[in-house]
């Protein structure tokens, strides 16, 4: 494998850099909007550089700048730097130190090619007809750390931009990029079922919050096999179901919760309008009190036809022609917000770990870790992206 990819020089130049920082962030992880050490550790990173340096936006996150010989566009890269509330069973020299945080998903990869990245390109930077903004942004999972980078003006002088994420469903050497959606909508909803609880034995005159319940599980499923374009992937799933005393008392309440994913806002929309839909006739039916809250996350990933072509030509100078495969998850991104702003392409490396199969070592669990060879794909890839943008252009 690594006889054909084609690492850019000046990235291979500074590989045990950019492993040995990737190490250190997923040794010292920090959770959304308590990145203060990762902040600090990368602020004096860039300011050594010699790169302009901006802190303190949406709390933790920061940007830096790297002004080219000559005026033109602005381009921006993005890395996500929060970790997760995982205590870390991974037997490894760089395991989290810190009790119950650990980098789950590859943020702190995403650091060390974001600033690898950097390096590379401040030191071609008279070359650059334009700028290249840095953006290390906190609170990824679950905060959206994005919208409130954009809020306070991170991208107000950004023209295009483009993120990456570490992936663990593909092999090192592939890269998942294409235009239109890429990531789903990733909302939230919870489900109160309100019944009359009584004993088991005398079930007439209560109302039986479990088996109203177990039938709005059954009907939300339809939602999806019945209401939905086949051709149009989305998904509704109950995640948690919670109610009930004991095995001989009818219970009075129960919780659902779940998320639906789609990527489209009109089957976004949809999926909203039949869940209520289906919540009013089946209190009718029962005679129960059924409440949906329904929290809208992250909308719809959707890439730029002409930025995911500026990546495809970037990548295949790295992995080679027609490496790269069109790909699509059902999960979410607050990467999207950017894409609703200004032009953009998010896409994914492969860094599945040596000698294991894809999904084997999957992203959020207690013992991930990624092939560290994927950071040179992805810091090259960058690279190659401002070089073609900015310099080739």
């Amino acid at each position: 494998m690594e006889n054909t990819l084609q690492i850019d020089p000046l990235i291979s130049k500074i590989k045990k850099e950019i492993i040995d920082n990737r190490r250190y962030f997923h040794k010292y992880p920090e959770l959304s909007f308590k990145e203060h050490n990762t902040s600090k550790v990368i602020a004096k990173k860039l300011e050594e550089m010699g790169i302009e340096v901006a802190t303190g936006i949406a709390q933790t996150g920061l940007t830096g700048l790297i002004r080219g010989g000559k005026p033109g566009k602005t381009i921006a890269l993005r890395a996500d730097m929060d970790a997760l509330p995982i205590q870390e069973t991974s037997d490894i020299e760089y395991k989290s130190v810190n009790d119950g945080v650990m980098h789950a998903c590859g943020h702190d990869g995403h650091i060390a090619m974001l600033l690898g990245a950097a390096k590379a390109i401040n030191q071609i930077k008279q070359k650059l007809n334009g700028n290249v903004k840095l953006i290390f942004q906190p609170a990824e999972e679950g905060l959206a750390g994005a919208l409130h980078m954009i809020n306070e003006g991170a991208i107000d002088d950004v023209d295009e931009i483009y993120g990456i994420h570490l992936w663990n469903y593909q092999k090192v050497g592939e890269v998942g990029v294409k235009d239109g959606p890429i990531m789903a909508a990733a909302d939230m909803f919870e489900i109160e079922v309100i019944g009359k609880g009584g004993h088991g034995a005398t079930p007439h005159g209560t109302v039986d919050a479990v088996i109203v319940a177990s039938h709005i599980v059954n009907s939300l499923q339809t939602i999806v096999s019945r209401d939905t374009n086949p051709l149009e992937s989305t998904v509704v799933t109950v995640g948690m179901i919670n109610g009930g005393y004991n095995f001989n008392i009818i219970a009075d309440k129960v919780i659902l919760k779940g998320t639906t994913r789609s990527y489209t806002k009109e089957n976004r929309e949809l999926i909203k309008t039949r869940m209520n839909e289906i919540i009013a006739g089946t209190e009718k039916i029962f005679n129960a009190k059924i409440q949906l809250k329904y929290k809208d996350g992250y909308p719809p990933t959707v890439n730029n036809k002409k930025c995911t072509k500026n990546v495809i030509n970037a990548v295949s100078k790295v992995i080679g022609e027609n490496s790269y495969a069109p790909y699509l998850s059902m999960g979410g991104e607050d990467f999207s917000y950017y894409l609703e702003k200004i032009p953009g392409c998010f896409f994914f490396v492969g860094s599945s770990p040596l000698d294991s199969k894809p999904l084997s070592i999957p992203h959020h669990c207690s013992h991930f870790d990624i092939d560290e060879k994927s950071l040179l794909i992805g810091s090259s890839t960058f690279v190659k992206i401002i070089e073609d943008l900015l310099i080739n252009c």
